[in-house]
């Protein structure tokens, strides 16, 4: 096996940046869209957001769920809006930040790549539908309420 001369690798290396620091570009939380899709629809928590939760996140985030790991492991109960609210371990109150759902860890978790952990549902897929992101987005564009 040749090796390089020490000359060029002394050359190589003055040549390298003080920072290692890779040029990623722009924050993407630019590209992160906080405005409500149809702002001529209301979205309810009891008719739109509930029913979504029950038959998507109940298995794992609600105390009568099959497999209430989420709340063991996470502490996320998603049951109640109250539960909802106060978060999780990890999310804390940050879980719906109300008028910004770029800024929701719900809607980091249930979309494609979150930055941490697993995309939820954990058992996908199939995961949430774009249609069905979109609402949770628009219910937390809208301030998130309890109506």
């Amino acid at each position: 096996m040749r090796r390089a001369p020490l000359g060029l690798l002394l050359v190589a290396v003055a040549c390298l940046p003080e920072s290692f620091s890779p040029d990623v570009g722009e924050p993407l939380a630019q590209f992160c869209d906080v405005a409500d899709s149809d702002p001529s629809t209301t979205v309810s928590w009891s008719g739109g957001i509930v029913p979504l939760l029950k038959s998507k996140c109940f298995f794992c985030h609600s105390p009568e769920g099959r497999s209430p790991i989420g709340i063991e492991v996470g502490r996320l109960d998603l049951s109640t809006y109250t539960s909802l609210r106060a978060g999780g371990a990890v999310s804390g109150d940050d879980i719906v930040v109300p008028g910004d759902p770029c800024a929701s860890v719900l809607v980091e978790k249930i979309e494609e790549y979150p930055s941490f952990g697993a995309r939820m549902p954990l058992n996908g897929p199939p995961f949430l539908s774009d249609q069905e992101i979109q609402l949770i987005r628009d219910w937390i564009a809208e301030g998130a309420r309890e109506d």
